[in-house]
C-alpha cells in the first residue's frame, strides 16, 4: 500500500521555551479509506520510525493494513512525522527547542488543518505513546480510544538517565549515531533476550561473540539512514514526556481525559517499564471512569511492541473491532 507524503504549513508556531518558527512544515501519510469517509485513527511514530507505517515497508504492516487488526478498509490511518526527524528531508539543529508537548502542539494543529474534529482512536508505542499522552491533554475531546504501548505519560529517571548517556554518546563519539545506537539496543532488549537469542556463541568469520556482531550491524544501520540532528532531536523528545509539566505527582490533568484508556505495558521493558504503567492504572482507575490495563509477557524488553504481534492483535482487536463501530456516528462526531 502506497501513500504520498503531504505537507502542511504551520505559521507563527512558538515552543514552549518560546522560540518562534515563522513557518515549520509539518509532512503526513494517509493510509486506507479517504478523509471524511470513514473514523479516522491517528498514529505516533517511535524514536526512528516515521510516517510509513504500513505496505511493503511500512514499520507496522503486522498491525495495519488490509483485513489487519487496524483495517485499511474501515478506517483512515494518518500518520505525521515528526518534524525533524528527517524522513521529510526536513531537519532541526537547536533540538533543545523541542519537549514532547510541542510536537503534540504541532500534531494537534494538523488535524486541525484537515478540519479532522475527532479521532476514533490515537496509538502510538514508545515516544509515540508519549505523545497520544500530550495529545489527549492538550485536548481532552479530541479521541475515542487512547491507546499508549510500551509507553507512559512521564519519562521515568531511568530513562531521563538513559537518554543522558546517549546525548553524550551524540555529542562526543566519533561515529555518534553508530554508538548511540549500540548503547540504545540494551535498553530496548532484555538479557533473556539476548540469551535466546545468541546463547554466547561465536561469530566465526569476526571472532566475536554474535551478540557483539549484532550491535554493530545495528549500530551501522542506523548509521546509514538516520541523520545525527534528527536522532539528537528524538533522543531529546523522548526525555521530555511530562504530561504535568514538571508538577511531579500532579495528576489532577488526568482526570480531564474523555476518551478511554487502554495502557499496554511489557513485562519485561526497562524503558517504561511494567511498573510504573501499573502505577499509572492504579493512579487513574478511581478518578477515570473507563481505563484497562494490559500486560504482554514476553522475553524481548521494550521492543516487543515490534515483535509481539499476536499479542498485540489479541489486545487491539477488541477496540478495533469493526462490528462495534458505527461509521456514520464516528463522521459526525
Amino acid at each position: 500500500m502506497k501513500s504520498k507524503l503531504q505537507y502542511i504549513q504551520i505559521s507563527d508556531f512558538f515552543t514552549q521555551n518560546q522560540t518562534h518558527f515563522t513557518e515549520l512544515t509539518l509532512s503526513y501519510q494517509l493510509f486506507g479509506q479517504p478523509l471524511g469517509d470513514a473514523p479516522v485513527v491517528l498514529v505516533n511514530h517511535a524514536l526512528t520510525g516515521n510516517s510509513n507505517v504500513t505496505g511493503k515497508n511500512g514499520w507496522w504492516s503486522e498491525l495495519i493494513g488490509e483485513e489487519k487488526v487496524i483495517d485499511t478498509n474501515v478506517y483512515t490511518i494518518i500518520v505525521f512525522n515528526i518534524p525533524g526527524n528527517g524522513y521529510d528531508g526536513f531537519l532541526i539543529e537547536n533540538y533543545k527547542d523541542f519537549v514532547a508537548a510541542d510536537i503534540a502542539k504541532l500534531f494537534l494543529l494538523g488535524l486541525e488543518a484537515l478540519k479532522i474534529k475527532k479521532l476514533y482512536a490515537i496509538i502510538g508505542a514508545s515516544l509515540g505513546g508519549g505523545l497520544s499522552w500530550e495529545i489527549v491533554v492538550q485536548h481532552p475531546n479530541i479521541t475515542e480510544h487512547l491507546i499508549p504501548i510500551a509507553s507512559d505519560w512521564k519519562s521515568t529517571d531511568w530513562l531521563i538517565a538513559n537518554c543522558r548517556v546517549q546525548e553524550q554518546f551524540l555529542e562526543n563519539s566519533k561515529k555518534p549515531v553508530h554508538d548511540a545506537r549500540m548503547h540504545a539496543m540494551l535498553c530496548y532488549r532484555s538479557p533473556q533476550s539476548f540469551k535466546q537469542k545468541f546463547q554466547r556463541s561465536i561469530n566465526d568469520k569476526l571472532k566475536i561473540f554474535n551478540i557483539e556482531s549484532w550491535l554493530l550491524h545495528h549500530g551501522e544501520k542506523l548509521q546509514e539512514r538516520f541523520q545525527l540532528s534528527a536522532y539528537k532531536l528524538m533522543n531529546q523528545l523522548l526525555k521530555t514526556i511530562d504530561i504535568t509539566k514538571g508538577e511531579y505527582n500532579d495528576l489532577e490533568v488526568l482526570k480531564t481525559i474523555t476518551s478511554k484508556i487502554h495502557i499496554i505495558a511489557v513485562d519485561s521493558d526497562v524503558f517504561f517499564s511494567a511498573e510504573e504503567n501499573k502505577e499509572t492504572y492504579e493512579s487513574l482507575k478511581y478518578i477515570h471512569p473507563d481505563v484497562t490495563y494490559n500486560e504482554i509477557v514476553s522475553p524481548h524488553g521494550h521492543d516487543a511492541f515490534l515483535i509481539e504481534y499476536e499479542k498485540l492483535n489479541n489486545i487491539l482487536k477488541e477496540i478495533f473491532n469493526p462490528v462495534k463501530i458505527n461509521k456514520n456516528e464516528q463522521i459526525k462526531a
